[in-house]
């Protein structure tokens, strides 16, 4: 009963979609600020095209809350945080006790990075974040757990700031009105959001030492360092260095062998003809590893290609 309040709004939102969809397959992304939406949108539309899949991307609230969806059948596929879904299969973190198994992977798509997002040039560091207001992450997010992630490796916790729990969207507003000092930002760079508001304000990205890139890395297996190039956003002069983890389509069993198999192969063979900039990660050998088992249907397809990946019983 918990989970289904705390989910009701976004299913409202996935229920009025899913109208139209007839026998169509759901695909809940993110927030539409981010990079999820934005590709999302664009992979459902491609694959519809060229396929005889019948795909549509929805808004979504993140990595948790698509993984309840899924869980819940109200959506078919998801996009997720490799990390997010690790710990939600393996019943670890906010699923302790409480596996969820009822989803598999369809392939990882590209690098999410960390991005520690601020107008005060004064903040250098995560360590500056204490006492200061700072936005990480809405509800059912995956960025809620990468700023817990941080705060951690400079020895702090929640309680040493004083948290928010915003969209980027909305984290980019209250950074802009100076009603927040700092936000965390987890999506492929440049971040529409972050664009935007580097755009209208001088806006800073804070950067990690080698020393806490390690303890990351120690705190999840997930992580892997990361560089934001200098020009990814205005005014950026220098290299950001970060992690990040990867954005993975998960999907449920009402996804079936063939239709996992014909996205999958879509995707791939037509990521030259795919028009978004992160159709340029697009890689075989980067998709086939993310930590969950696979969907049978994108395990035929990997298999073809000469990749081994690990099923879904």
């Amino acid at each position: 009963m918990k989970k289904l309040l705390a989910l009701l709004l976004s299913l409202m939102m996935v229920f009025a979609a899913a109208s139209a969809l007839a026998d169509g397959l759901t695909f809940t992304t993110g927030g539409t600020a981010g990079t999820y939406y934005g590709y999302g949108n664009v992979l459902a539309q491609y694959v519809a095209a060229n396929s005889e899949v019948d795909m549509t991307a929805v808004a979504g609230n993140g990595s948790a809350d698509n993984i309840d969806k899924l869980d819940m059948q109200v959506a078919q596929l998801g996009f997720v945080q490799n990390d997010v879904a690790y710990y939600a299969f393996n019943g670890i973190r906010i699923y302790e006790g409480d596996p969820v198994t009822s989803f598999s992977a369809i392939a990882a798509l590209y690098t999410e990075t960390v991005q520690l997002i601020t107008c005060n040039p004064e903040i250098k560091s995560v360590a500056d974040l204490k006492g200061k207001n700072v936005s990480i992450g809405s509800q059912g997010s995956g960025v809620y757990f990468n700023a817990i992630d941080f705060l951690n490796a400079y020895d702090m916790t929640e309680n040493d700031i004083t948290p928010t729990y915003q969209s980027f969207a909305d984290s980019a507003e209250a950074l802009k009105d100076g009603k927040i000092d700092a936000a965390f930002v987890v999506a492929g760079a440049p971040t529409p959001a972050v664009t935007d508001l580097a755009t209208s304000k001088d806006t800073y990205l804070v950067s990690l030492d080698d020393e806490h890139v390690a303890i990351l890395q120690g705190i999840s297996g997930a992580y892997t360092k990361s560089v934001i190039p200098a020009g990814t956003y205005a005014k950026q002069d220098e290299d950001v260095v970060t992690v990040g983890v990867k954005a993975t389509i998960i999907a449920n069993d009402q996804v079936s062998e063939d239709e996992a198999y014909t996205i999958v192969k879509t995707i791939f063979e037509g990521k030259d003809s795919i028009a978004h900039d992160k159709a340029k990660d697009l890689d075989l050998e980067y998709a086939s590893v993310c930590g969950i088992p696979y969907h049978a249907g994108a395990a035929k397809y990997f298999a073809e290609q000469g990749i081994t990946v690990e099923t879904a019983e």
